[in-house]
């Protein structure tokens, strides 16, 4: 026959993931049965039932495991989508100089660079180099997505399947903008991948990528959503989700997965000062990646919304320049002529807070929201101009790059106390090189004046200031003289071909 203390550890294990008032009253239920199976004073019985309520349950916390994800449900049943990408390059050969009697390709890579200059240099064909990234296939009749700088100048390009399939790809299209490219499998019974949408990640969100980092097939990584619509350096039309998923080289192309196992993103990018992962990882938002692969497919290449303006962001200086509570929106430096801004009615010193219902926090979320949008469609803005907002309708027309022209100097300056600057009258040759019809420009700047707290350098053009244009030397003088002092006015100036506003306060 069990003893109390025996009967007492079996029910703690019973019960062991029970709440405490559960096995109170387990225990109350068994203690007639206890009573009679065990001759110890009633008191003493009591306690003991006491204490085996709350001995320690040891169980894992629910809300610990329900935050924790286990991802091996996902990668069995979704990973079948996943491509490992080879690819065969060409790219251009050296010209390495003739040596009598040597082969180049006898010479040793390291020593081959300092032969390409001598002259006599044999033809050679272009060198042929190899690199693999990974993609994924996003529709059963055989098109697989994967980034634009994995396939650049590929001359064969080959797909590898989880089960052992290989196949030879054909490039749709590539769009460096956006790195995105489409291929196209001749093949069928394929495994598709399903999308999600990247308009609902948030923050601190769960994800997970599979790709082929330094060649090794099928791997996954995990982390959690760091930030959204990150701008970064000659990317302009992508808001990059940022992520701390272990990618290296070879999972570009390869998706990135919310715990629903929908491909929210393309992972594109790392940041790195050693080659390898060090914690910031990037990935286009599947919804601007299927917009380009919709138009690659259709028209093997893809277009992008032009609004014609030249934007910077909105400080507090500028904020406070500007009559806004708060720094936010894209400040409209310039609006180009005939362009969809310039139709819209668009002018100089308009800050964009909407753009097509969507907030404009910062200057560099405008260009991904107008890219997104195709050529010829209508949408609204929300613009603040002179205090007060009001919406305007843009219809968008498609984009067109424009080449750009450097300034040249200028003489014959006239200075200004106030500012601390010297200005001289723009010649037209400069104003046709830098696009613009009015201003002068700043021959000297003193180290301590007004102009150069603003951030104003020699050579800038002031193009207004408080919202009025300067047209001339004595119209600045004018308007420089009027202005208020010891309080934020906007100026607008030009460096090289860029407008940028600046906030500038004045001494009485």
């Amino acid at each position: 026959m069990q003893s109390i203390f025996e009967r007492a550890i079996v029910l703690k294990n019973t019960f062991a993931v029970r709440t405490t008032a559960q096995l109170m009253d387990k225990t109350q239920s068994l203690a007639p049965s206890l009573q009679m199976q065990a001759s110890v004073p009633s008191r003493i019985y009591r306690k003991l039932l006491l204490g085996i309520a709350f001995l320690p349950i040891i169980a894992i916390p629910t809300s610990f495991a329900d935050t924790l994800p286990n991802f091996s449900g996902l990668v069995e049943e979704e990973g079948d989508a996943v491509v490992k990408i080879s690819v065969l390059a060409s790219s251009p050969a050296p010209q390495t100089g003739g040596i009598p009697g040597l082969s180049p390709e006898q010479i040793p890579e390291q020593f081959r660079r300092f032969f390409e200059q001598l002259p006599n240099a044999p033809k050679q064909e272009p060198r042929q180099g190899t690199g693999f990234g990974s993609g994924f296939i996003i529709s059963a009749d055989g098109y697989v997505m994967t980034n634009a700088h994995v396939v650049d100048n590929a001359t064969e390009i080959r797909v590898g399947l989880n089960d052992q399939r290989e196949f030879q790809a054909t490039l749709v299209g590539a769009d460096p903008a956006s790195d995105i490219a489409l291929l196209k499998l001749d093949a069928d019974e394929l495994p598709v991948a399903r999308m999600g949408d990247s308009d609902d990640l948030k923050v601190g969100e769960w994800v997970l990528a599979i790709g082929s980092p330094f060649g090794f097939e099928n791997t996954a990584t995990q982390g959690i959503v760091s930030a959204l619509a990150r701008s970064l350096p000659d990317d302009t039309y992508v808001p990059f989700i940022q992520t701390d998923v272990a990618v290296n080289p070879g999972n570009s192309g390869g998706p990135l997965y919310n715990t629903d196992g929908e491909v929210v993103g393309v992972n594109s990018q790392i940041y790195s000062r050693s080659g390898g992962y060090q914690g910031l990882s990037f990935a286009i938002p599947i919804n601007v990646a299927m917009s380009i692969a919709d138009q690659l497919k259709d028209k093997g290449f893809a277009t992008r919304g032009w609004l014609g303006v030249s934007i910077q962001n909105v400080d507090q200086a500028l904020a406070r320049s500007f009559g806004l509570s708060k720094p936010g929106g894209a400040l409209v430096a310039q609006v180009g002529n005939d362009s969809p801004a310039d139709k819209a009615g668009l002018v100089s010193g308009d800050i964009i807070l909407e753009f097509n219902g969507r907030v404009v926090a910062y200057s560099s979320a405008l260009p991904p929201l107008v890219g997104a949008i195709a050529p010829g469609t209508t949408v609204d803005m929300l613009v603040l101009r002179d205090g007060e907002k009001r919406t305007m309708d843009v219809t968008i027309e498609p984009l067109d790059e424009g080449e750009r022209v450097a300034a040249a100097p200028v003489e014959d300056p006239i200075e200004h106390s106030r500012l601390g600057v010297e200005v001289a009258a723009v010649p037209d040759e400069l104003k046709e090189q830098m696009g613009i019809s009015r201003g002068v420009v700043v021959s000297e700047l003193k180290s301590d004046g007004a102009a150069a707290a603003a951030g104003i350098r020699e050579g800038d053009v002031i193009l207004s200031v408080n919202r009025k244009e300067i047209d001339s030397v004595e119209s600045l003088e004018a308007i420089v003289e009027a202005a208020p002092a010891n309080d934020a006015i906007p100026v607008l100036i030009q460096r090289g071909n860029s407008p940028i506003f600046l906030a500038l306060t004045l001494p009485s």
